[in-house]
């Protein structure tokens, strides 16, 4: 997954559930009206490093009750960086039930995430 030990340990620590372009619609639409994060990666993809090792070091920071968490490294599943038209990884979709609300392009440090999710979560 990756030559980064600390990033390849987020798929054990971070609960999040791999997606494939051919299943998304089904996992997003199982979910009713909840909010989902699809995180789109690449394997040795420093800034995709980057981003799970922000994301490892701090959880709680990250993990709400109330959102799934799904992930795809678009270079084994090109139908998915296709399907969103990608330019760059990582890049972060965040949709409620299958309707996307939007996109954060590139690794935006903790707190703007952060902040990014909460504003959708009202």
């Amino acid at each position: 997954m990756s030559a980064d030990p600390a990033a390849a340990a987020f798929f054990q620590s971070f609960p999040v559930q791999a997606a494939t372009a051919a299943g998304l619609d089904a996992t997003l639409g199982a979910r009713g009206d909840a909010l989902t994060i699809l995180f789109l990666w690449g394997n040795d993809c420093p800034n995709c490093d980057v981003a799970k090792r922000a994301l490892s070091a701090d959880p709680a920071r990250f993990i709400w009750d109330d959102v799934q968490w799904l992930h795809c490294n678009v270079y084994d599943d090109p139908d998915m960086a296709t399907r969103f038209s990608l330019h760059g990884v990582p890049t972060f979709f965040v949709f409620r039930g299958t309707t996307k609300l939007g996109r954060i392009t590139s690794w935006p440090g903790g707190a703007a995430f952060a902040e990014a999710i909460e504003k959708q979560r009202c």
